[in-house]
């Protein structure tokens, strides 16, 4: 634990309480926090940062152990810009410093930020959940002349409190009767966090309020065009409840740096529940600004003209098996919506072409070779997509090979061919992938490649049939453990497809003349079939979209779900069919 000291900075009556850890390192870390908190809300962060950086936090006036002004006009924008930069001069007189500000210690911090000249003393500013009141009422304004009404209801509506601020009693009664008690109850409820209540809460919750009635009416209806060419890290939680991610889509047009990083989470989850990654990116951050090489997920985060749209703009998408098929439509599929899609497959060539067709098209995507049955290969990978990436948003687990014949021509090496890449791989990508995701507070997708063999026997699939059977449970108990970590998990099944792996699929027990006849009537089989793999492709991303659990994808899919569920002496009879092309 890296101990701190306390002292005082005094601006025209107000005396704001500091606290500064690490006070012999540089650069400086200012931190400002927001409503209904004190300074100690950063605890958690600040502590992760002192390994690195002097770090300095402090109670703005109203709050924590600082001054508290008699009158509104006191807790003016103009008045918490002074109140920052007199701190700066305190702590920091000779150097620039970097800002951190969190809901309303980010609103009073763009004051500054948007100054004209302010690059001169800031080095850089990280936001998190509190936008620039001027930037929100020009947002507010396009959006009406443009007609999106919606939208603006929609931020309205989560920023009710807003309104019940302007009342001249309810507000700071609400607080007196009870309200600062139950506070860590009303965390607990709305956004999963354990925290105690300050001592301070009450005059924190109180006072506090003079901040919206002094600064928001001003702001949102005469609202100032505010630029600034610092650089910033904007910090979006997706969950929050009361700054919604579309009100800040347009921040591009008032920033000449930009970087952009999510968490799922809620409004205080980055400083309570995921201090260790809000510490890391600001540190990113600001080794990068102070002349480091910026690490791969920070660069992938800066937000540059001409990047590909969509509705999944912005995310990672690992897919196994790329190369052909599924996997490769899968690929095409969610490049086309706007993610930056890494290609995998055994054959590193193939992987590269699909990555070539995205690009091609206007997308973004990266291959890699892997093999998804050696665990060294693939923990390799899931290090490089940490390392370059970060953390990914959906995971598909495509790659699998078939076999087919009987149990007694099954040998050992086939058996663990077929699990090895069909069973292992998947249980690889999930367990890789998902401690990435949770480690990084994403709410991301699995989604792992089963079959319809899952839902019946056969004589002839006894390997195959298994391990996509396999692949059906897992999903299921992976689905119910990652639940509780906001990462959906799907299993999908699909049917006769026409892919390469009906080329590639083996038939034991025969020799090699019979085998070449059973795989090309295999693939005339499934070409009549003609069902193509961007129909699962398609079946895959609307799994994602929706949190689908299980997906039987084709007539015959389907009908084999329910044979296997409500028919099952059929199904046993059905499976003594020897079928064979």
């Amino acid at each position: 634990m890296v101990q701190w000291r306390d002292s005082k900075v005094s601006r025209n009556g107000i005396d704001l309480a500091v606290r500064t850890w690490s006070p012999d390192k540089s650069p400086t870390v200012v931190l400002v926090h927001g409503y209904p908190d004190a300074s100690h809300v950063w605890e958690k962060v600040a502590e992760r940062l002192s390994r690195d950086f002097k770090v300095v936090a402090y109670d703005v006036r109203g709050a924590g152990n600082s001054s508290t002004p008699k009158n509104r006009a006191a807790y003016k924008l103009s008045q918490l810009r002074g109140d920052l930069h007199a701190v700066m001069d305190a702590v920091c007189p000779d150097e620039k410093v970097h800002l951190v500000g969190h809901d309303w210690g980010s609103v009073q911090t763009w004051e500054s930020v948007t100054e004209p000249n302010a690059e001169h003393r800031i080095a850089s500013y990280t936001t998190l959940s509190g936008p620039c009141l001027d930037h929100v009422g020009q947002w507010m304004n396009a959006r009406l002349r443009e007609q999106k009404i919606g939208a603006v209801l929609n931020q309205l509506a989560h920023s009710w409190y807003i309104g019940a601020f302007q009342l001249p009693v309810l507000a700071p009664a609400l607080w007196k009767v009870g309200l600062a008690k139950v506070w860590p109850q009303v965390l607990r409820r709305t956004e999963n966090l354990y925290s105690e209540a300050s001592v301070t809460q009450l005059q924190d919750g109180t006072h506090g309020i003079e901040l919206y009635r002094a600064n928001m009416l001003p702001c949102l209806l005469k609202p100032r065009e505010r630029y600034t060419k610092v650089p910033v890290q904007l910090i979006v939680a997706r969950e929050d409840n009361y700054v919604r991610p579309a009100m800040l889509e347009d921040l591009p047009q008032w920033t000449e740096q930009l970087w952009r990083r999510e968490l799922d989470c809620g409004h205080w989850g980055p400083l309570l529940q995921h201090p260790d990654v809000t510490a890391n990116w600001i540190r990113e951050f600001i080794h990068h600004i102070e002349g480091a090489p910026a690490a791969g997920p920070l660069q992938r985060s800066k937000v540059t003209t001409g990047h590909p749209t969509g509705p999944d703009s912005g995310k990672r998408v690992i897919i196994t098996g790329a190369g052909s098929g599924i996997g490769r439509e899968t690929a095409l599929a969610f490049a086309r919506r706007g993610a930056l899609v890494v290609c995998t497959d055994i054959n590193s060539e193939e992987a590269a072409a699909t990555a070539r067709t995205i690009t091609a098209e206007g997308g973004e995507a990266l291959s890699r070779k892997c093999d998804v049955s050696n665990t060294r290969s693939m923990e390799a990978l899931a290090t490089w997509v940490e390392k370059e990436l970060g953390a990914p948003d959906i995971v598909v687990n495509n790659a699998g090979i078939g076999l087919s014949g009987s149990l007694l021509d099954t040998s050992v090496k086939d058996w663990q061919q077929v699990l090895g890449v069909n069973l292992w791989g998947v249980i690889h990508g999930s367990r890789l992938f998902a401690r990435q995701m949770i480690d990084q507070g994403r709410a991301g997708h699995i989604v792992n490649i089963a079959s319809a063999a899952a839902f019946m026997p056969s004589r002839m699939l006894p390997a195959y049939a298994t391990s996509k059977s396999a692949v059906l449970m897992f999903s299921e108990c992976l689905r119910a453990e990652m639940d509780e970590h906001n990462i959906g998990v799907s299993a999908i099944c699909p049917g006769i497809i026409n892919t390469p792996i009906t080329r590639n699929t083996r038939f034991v027990g025969v020799d090699d003349d019979e085998q070449s006849r059973r795989q090309k009537n295999a693939e005339k089989l499934y070409q009549r079939r003609a069902f193509t793999p961007d129909r699962v492709a398609q079946a895959i991303v609307e799994a994602v979209e929706k949190n689908r659990a299980v997906v039987p994808v084709s007539p015959e899919a389907l009908g084999m779900q329910w044979l296997g569920r409500f028919t099952p002496s059929l199904a046993r009879n059905l499976a003594q069919v020897e079928f064979t092309p």
